[in-house]
């Protein structure tokens, strides 16, 4: 039978204890961005309720201190089966992203006429959340010149854009931009992950409706 002594059971609680005042001292670092995040897609981690870190009811360990308080950001995805359409839901944006193919014919900037029901698909929600700011990205996968890339991708979020202006008329503000290969969602190496960096996206603030 193994007995601990008094002497060890107070220097494990000794050891407990300050690695709780360590964890609860430390401030951890905002997260770096991702890869698949463009420029001006940004989520707020502001903590909407004031914590007092005085409050008795915190119960803290004797001579910690309380990290800044933030919000962790939810990440609700949805994708058709054939990946053909996918919405990302988080807290501050609601993002719709329409692969290429479903939209244009291949290295074509003319909508097709079956993108012209998924267009309104995304009108009708932008309607739903009164949204106003909206953002259409166009992207490419790797293959092909840069330049190219570039050209085509933006050339595509123009397309797409004309056409929710068209349904949402003239109060609605519109930044327009063409990343080509930059920021991926998917593995440039398979074709299958080519086809899915092959898109438009079109994101605006969330309202909670």
């Amino acid at each position: 039978m193994t007995t601990t002594s008094g002497t060890g059971t107070r220097t494990a609680r000794a050891a407990v204890t300050a690695a709780a005042a360590l964890l609860l001292t430390c401030t951890p670092s905002p997260p770096a961005a991702h890869a698949d995040d463009p420029p001006g897609v940004s989520e707020d981690t502001t903590a909407p309720v004031k914590i007092d870190p005085k409050d008795p009811d915190l119960r803290m360990v004797q001579g910690a201190t309380l990290a800044p308080a933030k919000v962790l950001n939810i990440k609700s995805i949805v994708e058709t089966d054939d990946g053909a359409e996918r919405r990302q839901d988080t807290n501050s944006n609601v993002t719709f992203a329409l692969q290429a193919e479903v939209l244009f014919a291949k290295d074509s900037a003319e909508l097709s006429p079956d993108a012209l029901s998924r267009i309104t698909t995304i009108a009708t929600e932008i309607k739903k959340q009164h949204a106003t700011n909206l953002r259409v990205f166009g992207f490419t996968d790797n293959l092909g010149s840069d330049a190219h890339g570039l050209v085509l991708s933006k050339e595509r979020a123009n397309a797409v854009q004309r056409e929710l202006a068209d349904g949402l008329g003239a109060s609605v503000t519109f930044q327009i931009r063409g990343y080509g290969e930059q920021y991926p969602i998917a593995d440039n190496a398979t074709e299958d992950g080519r086809k899915k960096n092959r898109r438009v996206e079109v994101s605006f603030p969330r309202t909670g409706q």
